[in-house]
């Protein structure tokens, strides 16, 4: 996330299950063959391997992978060969930002209505000070699992899936705004959604929803409360991460995010376990966001809401 100046498996996997096993459909849902298509329980083992290899990468790159250094392009050929193994057609997006070589990594799921696309991104830099595995490693190596699930699957939505890893975020969301700039009109007015997920496995963790569109909100909170986990509207990062750009273009928007720098209230504590009076993430921005300031718990659920929300808004 920009600095700002001054599981379980989904309960809807579960009516899949029990449509497929009766050969029917249920009152009021959809047929069988589309039920059937529903979001897959992430192991958080996988997204964790992801964040494994992005701090083995900044440890070989002068400790960051920061914009326009070395540890960042390594970042993204890591999620790029990825991708390009597992069918995706990827894309990436050159600029400038500070007399540095940026990039954006677009990745689009074969089929779907390209009128109608939902896209899920993370910005894959970090600050120069540290490796930056909650901010923003946590995020990206969560929308990668969600992409590599996709193909895993085979999933064919209605609608287009689009996944992207932004660079140059930390510098003002320099990617983000560069990709939405670069898009037409039309290019634009064919996005549904945008999600983002910037620090989504914060050590001291909270559960916060972007309320930015109604009907992305409902998704995420839908998920939670089947789950049984509270949410409060995210309020921390607003106009700080690449949803902005999205935002200010007319696009929907959503996201999640388990908090940075903001201290912990007794209430929040109460309410999600975690130490009151201490940071979401006290090792935000700084040397320490290793791969040891992660909850795996947080982490967990995040991905799966991520994986929830991408299948539930372009079925």
């Amino acid at each position: 996330m920009k600095l700002s100046i001054p599981g379980r498996a989904s309960a809807t996997a579960v009516v899949a299950a029990a449509v497929l096993l009766t050969g029917g459909s249920i009152a009021g849902a959809a047929p069988a063959s589309v039920a059937v298509a529903a979001a897959p329980d992430l192991p958080v083992a996988n997204v964790k391997a992801h964040l494994t290899q992005l701090q083995s990468i900044a440890t070989a790159n002068g400790g960051n992978r920061a914009h326009g250094r070395t540890g960042y392009k390594a970042s993204l050929d890591y999620v790029k060969a990825k991708l390009d193994a597992a069918g995706f057609t990827t894309t990436v997006q050159q600029f400038t930002s500070g007399g540095r070589t940026g990039y954006n990594l677009i990745a689009d799921w074969p089929g779907g209505d390209t009128g109608r696309v939902v896209m899920a991104g993370s910005h894959l830099d970090s600050v120069t000070a540290g490796p930056g595995i909650n901010d923003n490693g946590s995020g990206s190596a969560a929308v990668l699992e969600t992409a590599l699930a996709v193909a895993r699957s085979n999933y064919q939505p209605t609608k287009h899936l689009r996944f992207a890893w932004w660079g140059a975020e930390e510098l003002g969301m320099v990617g983000s705004r560069y990709y939405v700039n670069s898009l037409t009109t039309a290019n634009r007015s064919k996005i549904n959604g945008y999600l983002n997920f910037d620090m989504i496995g914060s050590p001291n963790p909270g559960y916060f929803v972007y309320d930015d569109d109604s009907a992305i909100e409902k998704t995420f909170k839908t998920y939670f409360t089947g789950i049984g986990v509270a949410t409060e509207i995210e309020t921390e990062g607003d106009g700080r991460s690449d949803h902005a750009p999205f935002k200010n273009a007319g696009i929907p928007v959503g996201g999640l995010f388990s908090g940075a720098d903001y201290i912990k209230t007794s209430a929040q504590a109460a309410k999600w376990g975690g130490t009151a009076g201490k940071a979401f993430d006290a090792c935000y921005h700084s040397s320490c966001d290793t791969s040891a300031n992660i909850n795996d718990t947080a982490l967990n659920r995040n991905a799966d809401a991520l994986a929830y929300a991408v299948w539930e808004l372009s079925a």
